[in-house]
């Protein structure tokens, strides 16, 4: 229960000069330029680099790298003249300090500020003139008028409502870090996510090097495009190739491990999809799924034991996606398909193959989009054979030099060319 206090309505206008109607076809768009923040999977997120005046929102969990990235991402800009406004309401211009100097940080147009009171904040965003404020993060910063403490429901809600006035009044980009519950989810009221422009997720596991920046809400691009990063000594560096560093420890000849040629936004990943199929002692077989959805796995357990006649169901299953990736597109069901096949009959797959495909529940496989980006990436990698749908063989396109593509309808043909080599 959070209390109340009514206050008089206030009649300030967000922006424009008019609140009159106008002819969507007469509005005039403006060009808005971009700041390049010189981190290429950062770009990638945002779709083009940060819009002035927007307001975006980081989640993630404590020591994922949210205030590291943010902190990089302050001194690029700054070493390009902008001016930029880092203010911490957790850590003190001293402890800052100390992690820019492990990053390397030491742009001169990097100001730093160790404060909590939104008005005092207000006041020196429109003293200093930055082009980027930094909030790190809104949990901390309170309003003196709101009678409550900071973090709670009121004080982020009118909190984050002064910020994205301000954003767009005086046209500063604001990047505001937000706490998550023991769930996942941004903490505070749903509201906090649909007032800001952009929310972008920091994913990953603390104790593994990688880490994924991922938009789910996003007003200037598109929200199917991640960023990928390794965690180092001297803070982020992205990850040029993510489909190499994926693959990099994938076993050979081993069973139960299968490539999958996933889509993510327009970048294509191949990532190891690995299944460990063992019998089991109790009366209902185990059905565990890390990086791609359970119910979807259950579903394809469910497709091999009535279409292809594998008896699964005194067997514990177990599907993992490798290096901490979610894959949430159907293109990735085949892969699942062969990886379980492959691990029940303990036969490995050929190391040089590929698997897309969508499964439907009568074992049928269904076409994927953009193949021809899925096979070059394979073709890229030095894979020789990707098994496709064979709807996609339809397209009139010539695959790379080298590469062969075998065109399957029906699970039973996607697991005899799998295993019938």
């Amino acid at each position: 229960m959070v209390e109340e206090v009514a206050v008089a309505a206030g009649t300030m206008r967000v922006r424009g000069e008019s609140a009159e109607p106008v002819p969507l076809v007469h509005v005039t768009r403006e060009e808005v330029q971009r700041l390049d923040t010189r981190i290429g999977e950062l770009n990638r997120v945002l779709g083009g680099g940060v819009v002035p005046g927007s307001i975006v929102l980081v989640g993630g969990d404590p020591g994922i790298g949210k205030s590291t990235l943010l902190l990089q991402m302050a001194d690029r800009l700054a070493a390009q003249g902008h001016v930029v406004l880092y203010i911490s309401g957790e850590e003190s211009p001293q402890q800052t300090k100390l992690r820019a100097e492990r990053l390397g940080v030491a742009a001169e147009s990097l100001l730093v500020l160790a404060e909590t009171d939104l008005v005092r904040i207000r006041h020196h965003v429109a003293r200093v003139r930055p082009a980027l404020v930094i909030i790190d993060s809104v949990q901390t910063v309170y309003h003196p008028d709101v009678a409550s403490a900071p973090g709670s429901v009121a004080q982020v809600r009118e909190c984050t409502a002064h910020l994205m006035r301000m954003a767009k009044e005086q046209g500063v980009a604001t990047f505001v870090v937000g706490h998550v519950t023991k769930d996942g989810a941004i903490a505070g009221p749903k509201l906090l996510e649909h007032m800001v422009d952009a929310v972008l997720y920091f994913e990953g596991d603390r104790h593994h090097a990688y880490r994924i920046l991922r938009a789910v809400k996003n007003r200037f691009g598109s929200t199917n495009e991640i960023g990928i990063f390794e965690m180092k000594d001297t803070g982020l560096a992205e990850v040029v190739n993510p489909s190499a560093h994926f693959l990099s420890e994938r076993p050979t000849g081993v069973a139960g491990s299968t490539v999958v040629a996933s889509l993510e936004g327009t970048r294509p990943v191949l990532v190891e999809v690995q299944a460990l199929v063992t019998p089991t002692s109790f009366a209902t077989p185990r059905r565990m799924a890390t990086g791609v959805d359970p119910n979807r796995v259950a579903l394809l357990l469910a497709v091999l034991e009535k279409r292809v006649g594998l008896f699964l169901q005194h067997h514990d299953a177990y599907v993992n996606v490798a290096g901490g990736v979610r894959l949430d597109e159907p293109a990735v069901d085949l892969a699942v398909v062969v990886s379980v096949a492959s691990s029940f009959r303990d036969e490995p797959t050929d190391p040089h193959d590929v698997v897309v495909g969508e499964v439907g529940l009568t074992g049928e496989v269904r076409g994927v989009s953009r193949i021809e980006q899925r096979v070059r990436e394979a073709h890229k990698l030095g894979f020789r054979r990707v098994i496709v749908p064979a709807q996609n063989l339809s397209g009139g396109w010539d695959p790379p030099p080298g590469m062969r593509l075998i065109g399957v309808r029906t699970v039973e043909e996607a697991l005899e060319a799998a295993f019938g080599r």
